[in-house]
């Protein structure tokens, strides 16, 4: 394989891997966010991290695929160098993603606390579920249709 080969060959597996890595985050995107970004950050260790195959040559390839060779084949001893490098990676990328996790946890408290609560503003006029359902189950109560057809109008009778 010449140099040009090799190049080529990890442009297509650097973009097979990103294309991956895209199709996973919009399978993941409906998690709890603390259960989503380690999934994400472990599935991109996985298919990011380079192992050395040939020490002479300075060659590499993607960990999980001489992991998966060898342990399949049961050929060649470089199984436990990506495993070891696939380990190494996925401490440093957990660690730097707990730091980041640990710095934005604070900010985005503070954020909350400054907007305020987040939920829909409720008018001090509306109805609730049980004022409702009192009013349905008084039958003295006139009721008129509003535009929509919901029986939203009532007029209580004069005595």
């Amino acid at each position: 394989m010449t140099e040009q080969d090799y190049l080529l060959a990890w442009g297509v597996y650097a973009v097979s891997a990103l294309g991956c890595l895209l199709v996973w985050c919009h399978m993941t995107k409906w998690m709890w966010r603390w259960l989503r970004e380690p999934l994400r950050v472990l599935v991109a260790v996985l298919l990011l991290t380079p192992t050395i195959v040939d020490p002479g040559k300075e060659l590499f390839a993607p960990a999980i695929a001489i992991t998966a060779l060898d342990v399949l084949f049961k050929v060649g001893n470089n199984a436990w160098r990506a495993v070891a490098d696939l380990a190494i990676y996925g401490l440093i990328a957990f660690a730097i993603w707990l730091a980041f996790a640990g710095l934005r946890w604070p900010v985005e408290r503070w954020w909350n606390e400054r907007r305020g609560p987040r939920g829909p503003a409720v008018e001090e006029d509306e109805p609730t579920l049980r004022e409702m359902m009192a009013r349905e189950s008084r039958p003295d109560a006139d009721t008129r249709m509003d535009a929509n057809g919901d029986r939203r109008l009532r007029i209580e009778p004069r005595l």
